[in-house]
């Protein structure tokens, strides 16, 4: 199949991977319009912060800093420090992209929802699709987000009040989206064995022990419970 043939079909097809996510990508942006508006700021701002930033927890991050009087300099550290993480994804992708000097643009809509797809989906692909599914799958998921928050935004008050039942779920929305990434992982016992202990050492050190430090050291338990069970049950599975 020639690359003129594969190009559109790459799109359709991130298109069409990327639809499923958007049914966990609209609640939390509409919670996060909601969040920053309540916070003072405009519909414009909450716009420009979801398609400037783009970055999920951190922009709810980014919007307590700011309403609490943080320092800029602070906000703006905290926020970068989260998205560290993306460091750890870039070369898990690298090896499916073929070259192209619109990679550098794309890697803006590099979400930890898009980052899993990608990684179970690129593989699967030929090398002449990849780049029109990432950039399909991605700017989607961009402009669901931007949508979602400006959504929040303008009419999220009215949403609560009509249903105040969704000012009480709303909060939950983006656990809720994480834990759909990791739900299917349960079904191994490596990681099922990984997670259980990063989610009981979590718990464990926010009741009892340093609660700032317990989502580092939380994944740092899951990662050195994730690299030992294979030494020990003599298993990867």
């Amino acid at each position: 199949m020639t690359t003129t043939a594969t190009a559109p079909a790459g799109w359709r097809s991130g298109l069409r991977d990327t639809l499923p996510l958007l049914g966990g990508y609209l609640p939390v942006a509409i919670s996060f319009g909601v969040i920053a508006s309540r916070a003072g700021f405009s519909p414009l701002e909450v716009g420009l912060i979801s398609a400037l930033i783009y970055a999920g927890a951190s922009q709810f991050l980014f919007v307590g800093m700011a309403a609490a009087g943080a320092p800029l300099w602070l906000t703006v550290v905290m926020t970068l420090v989260i998205n560290l993480r993306h460091l750890a994804y870039a070369p898990n992708l690298a090896e499916w992209l073929p070259r192209s000097r619109s990679w550098p643009w794309l890697m803006h809509g590099l979400t930890d929802q898009v980052f899993a797809l990608a990684h179970a989906r690129l593989p699967q692909l030929e090398s002449e699709r990849r780049l029109g599914w990432f950039a399909a799958a991605s700017l989607l998921a961009w402009l669901v987000w931007i949508g979602g928050s400006l959504l929040g935004a303008l009419a999220g008050e009215w949403l609560t009040a009509r249903w105040p039942l969704l000012d009480r779920v709303m909060p939950f929305a983006l656990p809720a989206l994480f834990l759909v990434l990791v739900a299917p992982r349960f079904t191994s016992l490596r990681w099922s064995a990984a997670l259980t202990v990063s989610t009981v050492a979590g718990l464990v050190l926010t009741l009892t022990g340093p609660a700032d430090f317990a989502i580092v050291l939380a994944a740092a338990c899951g990662m050195l419970c994730f690299y030992l069970l294979p030494a020990v049950s003599g298993r990867y599975s």
